[in-house]
C-alpha cells in the first residue's frame, strides 16, 4: 500500500517516512480536496487525513482511493507520534481490507 498524508497532519513525521508515503507537501499543498482525491484515485493512494470531508466521500464511493481518518484531538507533538506509533499498525492492517478506517483516540473502527 501507498499512503498520501494530508496537509493537516505533520510533514516531518517518523512514522511516514519511506518509498510508501507522500506527503502533500511534497506535491501541492494548495490542492483542494477533489484534487488529492483525484489524484489518490488516480495513484491507488490511501489518503491518511484529520478531514472528515474524506471519509463522508468513501461512504458513497468504492475505493480507491481508501481513507485512514485521524480523528483526534489537539495533541502535542511528541503524544501525537507516540500515540499514531501504536495505532498505527493495526490502521495499516485493517485498510487493505476495508475502504475506510477511523482511529480514535480509544478505538479503531472500519468499515468495509
Amino acid at each position: 500500500m501507498r499512503f498520501l498524508i494530508d496537509a493537516n497532519l505533520p510533514y516531518r513525521f517518523e512514522l511516514w517516512r519511506g518509498p510508501a508515503f507522500t506527503h502533500v507537501f511534497d506535491l501541492d499543498d494548495r490542492w483542494t480536496d477533489g484534487k488529492i482525491w483525484s489524484h489518490a484515485r488516480a495513484q491507488n493512494f490511501v489518503i491518511v487525513s484529520k478531514d472528515a470531508d474524506f471519509s463522508d466521500r468513501i461512504i458513497l464511493a468504492e475505493p480507491p482511493p481508501r481513507i485512514i481518518h485521524v480523528r483526534v484531538g489537539n495533541m502535542k507533538m511528541r503524544e501525537f507520534h507516540d500515540f499514531m506509533t501504536r495505532a498505527w499498525p493495526q490502521a495499516a492492517a485493517l485498510i487493505e481490507s476495508h475502504k475506510l478506517v477511523i482511529i480514535h483516540q480509544h478505538t479503531v473502527e472500519c468499515v468495509a
